[in-house]
């Protein structure tokens, strides 16, 4: 049920322009937020036990289209790009590490936007919305855990 009864063309113009401005939105909060709020080992950013082995991420053929992804992890300054592994330091892959987390916060937060569109929108179009956010989401949270699956056996053997 809409909340809002809008013109066809501004419902068009909402549903096609909001997108970009909430991906927009949900990469400069995750962007300002200090390395020190994104906590690898606890809640959302916890590994699961299943991920430990990374089978999962094997069956899920993550190797094979994990950089078809864009990575606009320094499209906000300071920024990190995660798109490659550029070092082997300790310090760097820490580093790497927590900017998983920032990374996979800041698709959450996108994926969060989606109701919004239940306002001048019918129930059936909010299912297409919300198809669109998890389409495009949560691909990149997967590629997050399994980078930060792989970067925390790393950081084991150092």
């Amino acid at each position: 049920m809409r909340l809002l009864e809008l013109s066809p063309t501004l419902v068009l113009v909402l549903n096609f322009g909001l997108w970009p401005v909430i991906h927009f939105v949900a990469g400069y909060l995750a962007a300002r937020r200090p390395r020190s709020f994104f906590q690898p080992g606890r809640g959302l950013y916890r590994l699961l036990k299943f991920e430990n082995s990374e089978r999962i991420y094997e069956r899920l053929g993550v190797r094979v289209w994990k950089d078809w992804l864009p990575d606009f992890g320094d499209f906000f300054k300071p920024g990190f790009p995660k798109k490659k592994l550029k070092a082997r330091s300790r310090e760097y892959l820490e580093i790497f590490y927590v900017e998983t987390c920032r990374a996979e916060f800041a698709h959450w937060l996108t994926m969060a936007g989606a109701p919004v569109f239940l306002l001048w929108n019918e129930w059936w179009v909010e299912l297409i919305m919300v198809g669109y956010a998890l389409a495009v989401n949560l691909p990149c949270i997967i590629v997050q855990r399994y980078n930060r699956a792989r970067l925390a056996r790393l950081l084991e053997k150092d």
